[in-house]
């Protein structure tokens, strides 16, 4: 029997057969009408662009799929990346590829997009409770597994799969006050399984939680509440273990996002197991970090375990691009780039260089500092004694935050490398491909 593909090569394939047109805001207005194929064939460059624009870094969307494939091979981790960060079937490709177990999503419409591409194993990092979702993913040709938090959800589940003979996979989640979803302690956690157990159309083949909710620091009170809601699960899995409570003789418990997946897998790695030792199931420890692959100049620069080491820390993989559109008075100029073109939850944009052409030359930009954001511009601060800037200047941004980033571009543009050239050096940056969004 042939082993199904991880995604379906020939979907993936197939975007290069889309027309490029006005409907994408990335596309240059000359290469309307084109397809993606064509349009690489034309050998672009970022000179051909316009603004406002967010492009990636093909050197480090590589290195970056590399070292966390990488660090979890080492350390015998599975890895289904949160594919909600970039919902681009292209880059899940690059993940599946380097042997990740999957892909995690969090809702109804992004599996649709999943299983639209052919991804085999999906994990949901939610619970089930739209009738529509339960009986979709009751009719799935693939493996599916999602969460519970509440014995109302299985009942839910249960009554929706009535009179068939369906049965879903499940892990039960674990919370921590003041956290998002997830049950409220190890206790009611115990109550949701044993509901489970009980059930017709579940069952039960692990523990799921999600640590980065409750710190969104690295300092020691952030990474002391991380560890102790990390404790927590393993107490929570042994506890499901001597109850006998799991339904499957394979178990994954799971948790890690782009920050703390390191203490993820000091607190959790214990817990993996053949079986063979125990005779109970056998169990996986499973990362789910989807925002490594593009990394930052913001929020993930500073909080991810290996910019912490200072050991090959991740590259940024994203940036911005934008237009000084008004210089209306010393020290200050307003960019054609805002809240529609670029993220700003997670800190705002930070001016890295400037040059008088989109692809040309340009020189580091120091001192300058975004102020604020409207829907479509900036407004960036500078010394007007140290630095030019004039109207048509091109800056570009460092971002943070590449999950609010990709919502905003159905095309991004993949250039060789996002550096710019120094001042004196006419080189212009190779685009060599086109990501496709669909959120």
């Amino acid at each position: 029997m042939n082993t199904p593909e991880a995604i379906s090569a020939s979907a993936v394939a197939a975007l290069a057969n889309r027309q490029l047109d006005w409907r994408h805001k990335a596309v240059p207005a000359t290469a309307n009408g084109t397809t993606h194929a064509e349009f690489l064939a034309d050998k672009h460059t970022l000179a051909d662009f316009q603004t406002p624009l967010l492009t990636l870094d093909a050197r480090a969307l590589e290195a970056n799929a590399d070292r966390l494939a990488a660090w979890c091979a080492e350390r015998g981790v599975l890895l289904a990346p949160h594919g909600k960060t970039t919902m681009s079937p292209q880059l899940w490709d690059k993940q599946l590829s380097r042997g990740a177990w999957g892909i995690t999503l969090a809702n109804f419409a992004q599996l649709r997009v999943a299983r639209e591409f052919g991804v085999q194993n999906l994990q949901l990092a939610n619970s089930l409770t739209d009738p529509h979702a339960i009986q979709w993913v009751a009719d799935q040709d693939s493996t599916i597994v999602s969460w519970v938090d509440s014995v109302g959800t299985v009942e839910l589940i249960e009554s929706t799969l009535a009179g068939t003979d369906s049965v879903l996979e499940v892990l039960v989640e674990l919370g921590a006050h003041g956290g998002r979803t997830g049950a409220r302690g190890v206790g009611a956690a115990m109550d949701v399984a044993r509901a489970v157990a009980a059930s017709e159309h579940l069952r039960l083949v692990g523990v799921s939680g999600y640590e980065g909710s409750l710190a969104h620091t690295a300092d020691d009170a952030g990474l002391a509440a991380v560890r102790g809601y990390l404790a927590d699960m393993r107490l929570l899995h042994e506890e499901l273990l001597a109850a006998g409570l799991y339904g499957s003789g394979s178990v994954i418990i799971t948790a890690g996002g782009s920050a703390y997946f390191d203490d993820v897998v000091t607190v959790l790695a214990p817990v993996i197991s053949t079986g063979a030792e125990t005779g109970g199931p056998s169990v996986d420890l499973m990362i789910r970090s989807g925002a490594y692959i593009i990394h930052d100049d913001g929020f993930y620069r500073g909080i991810s375990p290996f910019s912490r080491e200072g050991d090959a820390p991740f590259k940024a993989g994203m940036h911005g691009w934008a237009r000084v559109v008004s210089q209306p008075e010393p020290g200050l100029a307003i960019l054609d780039a805002g809240k529609r073109d670029l993220p700003f939850d997670e800190g705002l944009p930070e001016p890295q260089f400037i040059g008088p052409v989109l692809g040309g030359p340009m020189e580091p930009l120091v001192g300058a500092e975004i102020t604020s954001v409207n829907d479509q511009h900036s407004f960036m601060t500078f010394d007007p004694e140290t630095t030019t800037v004039r109207p048509g200047d091109v800056v570009r941004l460092g971002l943070s935050h590449p999950c609010t980033a990709f919502d905003k571009w159905t095309i991004i543009p993949v250039l060789a490398s996002s550096e710019p050239g120094e001042a004196g050096n006419a080189g212009d940056q190779s685009v060599v491909d086109l990501i496709h969004t669909f959120f």
